[in-house]
């Protein structure tokens, strides 16, 4: 993760690891894994790039113990390795590895769409209208961190409504595997071949037709990662 990439993210410092309350605890090991995930799902640690947990620690402004639990817990999901010498690291994306994260997202995020329609109506079309909006500037700026962090914003303020307890947290944790190894396609690339499928996508919840949203989903995923990353890997 590059020097800048949670500088926005400050975490406060507990009173110590061992002097420290658990509500103090809680609360820093809250703030890291919130600093930590925003990290991965923008693009600021860079695949095969190894950082230290004494050095998250320090940026973050928080002692090693909430960093070392969060960084444990993300290893479980597959979204960061941790190297015997204790460094930690984005895995690098493979082709066999990104065929089996787009398999994944295809079979579960549509269906998720479809869970969360009942429970959208026309003022949730409208802020995720004005995310679009947001995102189309990005892709036109070639705005590669905030392209990312909008279409996560568009994509799970669609899939929070769904109530999920088994979908939600699996499509989170592919989101946290596949966004570091995007980030640096779109920084080779640029943004500005994106196809926009929000707009289907918005049209569908607004007639309540899950078919559509379905359809609209799985080309978003299908373009947006799809494509781009394909081209960006090794000849599979």
């Amino acid at each position: 993760m590059n020097k800048t990439s949670t500088g926005n993210a400050q975490a406060p410092r507990p009173d110590g690891e061992d002097g420290s309350t658990p509500t103090n605890r809680g609360t820093a090991r809250a703030q890291v894994d919130t600093a930590v995930r925003s990290a991965l799902l923008t693009g600021r640690f860079i695949p095969g790039k190894a950082v230290t947990l004494r050095g998250l620690a320090q940026e973050l402004g928080v002692s090693p113990m909430p960093v070392r639990e969060v960084i444990q817990r993300l290893a479980a999901e597959n979204a960061l390795n941790v190297k015997p010498n204790g460094r930690v690291q984005v895995p690098e994306m493979s082709p066999s590895r990104f065929d089996e994260i787009l398999k994944a997202r295809l079979l579960l995020e549509p269906e998720l769409a479809e869970m969360a329609l009942p429970q959208l109506d026309h003022a949730d079309a409208k802020v995720l209208e004005d995310i679009d909006l947001e995102i189309d500037e990005s892709i036109s700026c070639g705005n590669a961190e905030s392209y990312l962090r909008l279409n996560h914003a568009f994509h799970f303020k669609i899939y929070a409504s769904s109530n999920s307890e088994i979908l939600m947290p699996l499509v989170e944790s592919l989101w946290l595997q596949f966004a570091p190894f995007m980030r640096t396609v779109y920084g080779r690339v640029g943004t500005a071949n994106l196809v926009d499928w929000h707009k289907e996508a918005i049209r569908a919840i607004r007639n309540d037709d899950p078919t559509a949203l379905n359809a609209a989903i799985a080309a978003d995923i299908r373009d947006g990662m799809g494509i781009l990353g394909r081209e960006s890997l090794p000849e599979i």
